[in-house]
């Protein structure tokens, strides 16, 4: 199968992973265990783990770019394969934390809270957006279209280090509030 053959295959799993992980995790926001007469304990030390998490990725993605600047291919796909690892696991507790605990509101007011809220829905728009750039972004590296890769990694790259930090952001911010 030619290169170009496994890219279209892999597109048509990237686009349904792209619509359904933002569908999925919507949906699992809105479930709330203990509502649904389930006993669990709210998993409410999970918010600075998964916070910690997105501030690993950022760190770990920005060392990816520094290896391949250097010419470590081997570094720099590890690295990445490790950023993906977090954003799963922070994914996954996120979702867990969402499911046993009840949303914690913003609790500043004034301009603090235009700017929290500015910060949170480009972080969530920019999240989902993310998921696409991503797959295909490793996708490629995975087949060897390098020039393709790095073409979409000059969008992927900053975009996801943008997530990653307003991540940790957003927990900064809304952390007072936590009950």
């Amino acid at each position: 199968m030619s290169s170009l053959e496994q890219e279209k295959k892999y597109k048509k799993i990237i686009i349904a992973l792209s619509i359904i992980i933002p569908l999925v995790v919507a949906g699992l926001f809105k479930v709330n265990l203990k509502s649904l007469g389930f006993n669990v304990t709210p998993l409410t030390f999970l918010p600075p783990i998964y916070a910690s998490i997105n501030a690993l990725t950022a760190v770990v993605l920005i060392a990816a770019v520094i290896a391949i600047k250097k010419g470590n291919k081997k570094l720099h796909s590890q690295l990445n394969t490790f950023a993906i690892g977090c954003s799963l696991l922070f994914l996954i507790l996120y979702i867990g934390y969402h499911m046993t605990t009840d949303s914690t509101k913003f609790g500043g007011e004034g301009f603090i809270k235009y700017i929290y809220i500015f910060i949170l829905v480009t972080h969530i728009i920019l999240s989902i957006i993310i998921i696409p750039l991503v797959l295909i972004t490793f996708m490629r590296a995975k087949l060897g279209n390098f020039p393709q890769h790095k073409k979409i990694a000059k969008l992927t790259f900053p975009l996801w280090l943008y997530v990653a930090i307003t991540g940790v952001i957003v927990y900064l911010m809304i952390s007072p509030y936590y009950t």
